[in-house]
């Protein structure tokens, strides 16, 4: 075997130009693929990252009449403890379950703001400021100013959504919405901070509040429209879920649901079908960079058919005749893998720190769609070598159908070709 590899290396510079180009095509092909996944990785984890964070948590908590209108972001099904009182209680009750880190509550309702030109539609969330900065990536969103503080009737709004109200941080705005018992009450909050941020729904339709405000204006002290739970791994949460479940039927919490976050989003079995699809399409990429690969190894076998006929007539043996191809292939398949496993590598990396702004592409939809407009590429080694050992494999693979070919000539005839 050793001399086998010794003649399939001194193989590759009998045709430097060939051997070159052949290397090219397979180092573009496994760049592109490291490429590709790390973008597709980069988008899928920043959907699941941004419906965790801003919809769902790991596990969430509502009413069960409140999921039939969640869209409507009814008041009239909040989550107010175990028999309806209590919901502190609730809360350190489920905090103290093995592996939830956090219980957010969220307050959330729909509100009104009339300017010169047309009223304003948009949804505020009751937050504990303090756990929110913590759990989710809000903070990094923050241009302007600060976040809103426990106690003050304040609120802070995206970059859209101040431009539509022709306000800025500083300014007073006066907001309209309906309490838990029906009255519409008008509110002014000043404004504290501007988001900036490339999910839509931020920017465009949300602003935060204190949740002790939000509560204490909507006539909803000690309740919330839903608790959010946070732990360590998103894995982790087919262990936690039926402890969570149990833990409200245990306590008379039964008209609550708790749901995972796989259980909120339409979207989240789009991303595993999605990451499914760009396996195959991996493979494909490889492929069209094999053909080269291909037509070289039926060029080099055309070329050295007398030569294949003497070493058959010498008594080199058909496995051993098919095995100096492959092993030949095998190296053009390892340098071009590992080239393009490289590059694709760096390539990522740089393109993870700038991002991709598909803000453009993604103005159209919509805003209840957790999907940033921004896209970081990932680069790992897991990634890098999936694509080397990929490229490598198909390509050996691929030099197998011209291989084949040099074995089943025969010594005679094969001596006489010219």
């Amino acid at each position: 075997m050793t001399y086998l590899m010794k003649i399939a290396f001194k193989n590759l510079f009998r045709s430097k130009m060939r051997t070159t180009v052949s290397i090219i095509a397979i180092a573009f092909g496994v760049m592109i693929v490291v490429f590709a996944r790390g973008i597709v990785v980069g988008m899928i984890d920043s959907v699941f990252a941004d419906h965790i964070q801003y919809n769902s948590g790991h596990i969430k908590i509502i009413d069960q009449e409140y999921l039939k209108k969640e869209r409507l972001l009814s008041l009239q099904y909040p989550v107010d403890g175990f028999n309806g009182d209590n919901l502190d209680e609730m809360i350190m009750m489920l905090g103290n379950l093995k592996n939830v880190e956090m219980v957010l509550p969220r307050l959330k309702f729909a509100a009104l703001v009339s300017t010169e030109e047309e009223l304003v539609t948009m949804s505020g969330w009751g937050i504990n400021p303090q756990k929110e900065l913590i759990y989710t990536n809000i903070g990094d969103y923050l241009k302007e100013g600060r976040m809103v503080q426990t106690g003050r009737p304040e609120i802070v709004m995206g970059t859209a959504l101040l431009e539509k109200l022709a306000a800025r941080v500083g300014d007073r705005v006066t907001i309209l919405f309906n309490t838990a018992f029906g009255s519409l009450k008008g509110v002014t909050f000043e404004i504290v901070g501007r988001l900036e941020t490339g999910l839509k729904l931020l920017n465009e339709a949300v602003f935060y509040l204190p949740l002790d405000q939000a509560q204490k204006f909507l006539e909803m002290d000690g309740q919330v429209t839903e608790l959010l739970l946070f732990l360590p791994e998103r894995e982790m949460v087919s262990g936690v879920l039926p402890e969570v479940r149990e833990l409200l039927k245990r306590e008379g919490g039964e008209h609550y649901l708790a749901l995972s976050y796989r259980e909120t989003s339409d979207l989240i079995p789009l991303m595993d079908l999605s990451e499914v699809i760009f396996n195959f399409i991996y493979v494909f990429l490889v492929l069209l960079s094999c053909i080269v690969v291909i037509n070289t190894m039926i060029m080099i076998i055309r070329e050295r058919t007398r030569e294949i006929g003497m070493m058959a007539a010498l008594g080199l043996e058909k496995k051993e005749i098919l095995s100096l191809f492959l092993i030949e292939g095998g190296f053009m398949g390892l340098i071009g893998s590992l080239l393009g496993a490289l590059a694709g590598y760096f390539l990522t990396a740089y393109l993870g720190k700038v991002g991709f702004d598909y803000g453009q592409a993604l103005a159209g939809m919509d805003a209840d769609i957790l999907l940033d407009t921004m896209i970081y590429p990932v680069s790992s080694l897991e990634n890098t070598i999936f694509a080397f050992i990929l490229g490598t494999v198909i390509v050996v693979m691929a030099c197998l159908v011209p291989a084949r070919r040099a074995v089943k000539l025969e010594p005679t005839e094969a001596m006489r070709d010219v």
